[in-house]
C-alpha cells in the first residue's frame, strides 16, 4: 500500500482512494458473494463496503492490511444483510405441470450462479496459511450452496478461517468476538458441512479434460433425446436435481427419473430445446433455449450448471431465467436453427 496513496485519500482524494482500493474489488465481491449467494446481493455489498471504507477512512489505524481491513468491513455488510428481515422474498415462476412429491422443499429462492469471466480475474493472491479449501473449489455450486444453509456467524468464520486463511485471532479482531466464540463456531461449522453430505465424495474431472466432456456431452445427448434411463445412469446414487428459485428438489435416481418424466411430458414434440455452452462457478453449465413451434426464435429459458463428482453427475441445477445473472451476457433469443451449439469442443 503506497503511504503517499492513503494520505491522500484522506485528505479527501477520491481518486486515491480508488487506486488503494482497486486491486480488491473482484476478490471482495467473491467473497461477498459467497456469504449471500447472489451475485446481484454481492454486488451491492461490496459498493456499501466501499462508501463505508471512504467514510471511515480516518479510522483505519493500519494496525491489519488494508485488504484485511475491507475483508472485515464486507463481511459485516453481509452479515447485516443476512439479518435483514424479509430480504429475500420468493420470487420467479411456477412450475408449468404438477410436480412429483419432492424429496425436499428449500427456501433458497435468492441462489444465483457465477459467471466463469469473474473467477478467470480474480486476482493471484495465494490464500493465508490456515486455508482449507483452493479457491476454485470453494466457489463451485455446491459449496456455495453449503454456506448458505449455515448461521450467518459460522458462514462468516468458514469463510474467513477455511477459506481466505486468516487466523483465529485476525477473525476475531474482524469480526468483533472472542478467540474462543471462533473456534466454536469454525468446529460447529465444519461438523455441519460433513454431516449434510453438502458437498460431493469425489473430486470432479479437470475443468475443460476429456473426462469432463465425455461425460457432459453424453449427459447433453441423453438429456436431448429425452431418454429418461440414459440420464439416470450419469448420475450418482445420491444426486440432486434443484431449480431455483423454485423450492422443489429431488434425490436419488428413482426421484429424480419421476421429476425428469415430467419434464420430458412439458417439453413435448411441439418445443424445441436448444443448449449453448458457458461455464458458471467453474463447473460446467449450459443456457438453455426454447422455440415453440412455429415461432421464429428461441427464447432464453434458464441455465442448467452440472456439478461433476468422479465421472458422474452428482447435481443438476436449473436456475429459472430471472436468476441468471445479467453478466453471463446470454442473448435473451436465439434464432431458430437445426444445427446444435451446444456440444463441449474436442
Amino acid at each position: 500500500m503506497s503511504d503517499a496513496l492513503l494520505t491522500r485519500a484522506r485528505a479527501g482524494d477520491e481518486q486515491a482512494f480508488a487506486r488503494l482500493t482497486a486491486p480488491f474489488g473482484r476478490e471482495l465481491e467473491i467473497h461477498c458473494y459467497r456469504m449471500l449467494g447472489s451475485l446481484q446481493d454481492a454486488q451491492d455489498a461490496v459498493q456499501e463496503t466501499l462508501v463505508s471504507a471512504w467514510r471511515g477512512l480516518d479510522g483505519f489505524a493500519e494496525r491489519s492490511s488494508l485488504r484485511t481491513w475491507l475483508y472485515a468491513i464486507a463481511t459485516h455488510r453481509c452479515l447485516n444483510e443476512l439479518r435483514a428481515a424479509g430480504r429475500r422474498p420468493v420470487t420467479g415462476a411456477t412450475l408449468p405441470f404438477v410436480a412429483p412429491p419432492p424429496s425436499r422443499m428449500s427456501d433458497m429462492s435468492w441462489l444465483q450462479p457465477v459467471p466463469e469471466a469473474l473467477l478467470e480475474a480474480l486476482p493471484d493472491s495465494a490464500p493465508g496459511p490456515e486455508a482449507r479449501y483452493e479457491q476454485r473449489e470453494a466457489v463451485g455450486l455446491a459449496f456455495i450452496t453449503a454456506l448458505q444453509r449455515l448461521p450467518e456467524r459460522q458462514r462468516a468464520v468458514l469463510v474467513l478461517r477455511d477459506v481466505l486463511g486468516y487466523r483465529a485471532g485476525e477473525v476475531a479482531a474482524m469480526l468483533g468476538v472472542s478467540e474462543a466464540t471462533v473456534t466454536s463456531a469454525l468446529q460447529r461449522a465444519r461438523a455441519a458441512l460433513q454431516e449434510r453430505g453438502s458437498v460431493p465424495r469425489e473430486r470432479a474431472p479437470a475443468p475443460g479434460s476429456a473426462a469432463e466432456r465425455e461425460l457432459v456431452g453424453r449427459f447433453i445427448e441423453a438429456f436431448e433425446a429425452g431418454d429418461v434411463p440414459r440420464v439416470v445412469e450419469l448420475l450418482t446414487e445420491d444426486a440432486w436435481v434443484t431449480m431455483p428459485p423454485e423450492p422443489f428438489e429431488y434425490q436419488g435416481h428413482e426421484a429424480i427419473a419421476a421429476f425428469l418424466h415430467h419434464t420430458r411430458q412439458v417439453a413435448g414434440p411441439d418445443r424445441e430445446t436448444r443448449f449453448t455452452s458457458v461455464r458458471a462457478n467453474g463447473q460446467p453449465a449450459f443456457a438453455h433455449y426454447v422455440r415453440e413451434r412455429g415461432e421464429p426464435r428461441a427464447h432464453l429459458s434458464g441455465l442448467f450448471v452440472l456439478t461433476l463428482a468422479g465421472d458422474r453427475i452428482w447435481a443438476i441445477t436449473r436456475f429459472a431465467r430471472p436468476n441468471v445473472p445479467s453478466r453471463f451476457g446470454l442473448p435473451e433469443t436465439l434464432q431458430a436453427s437445426s444445427e446444435h451449439d451446444h456440444r463441449p469442443s474436442a
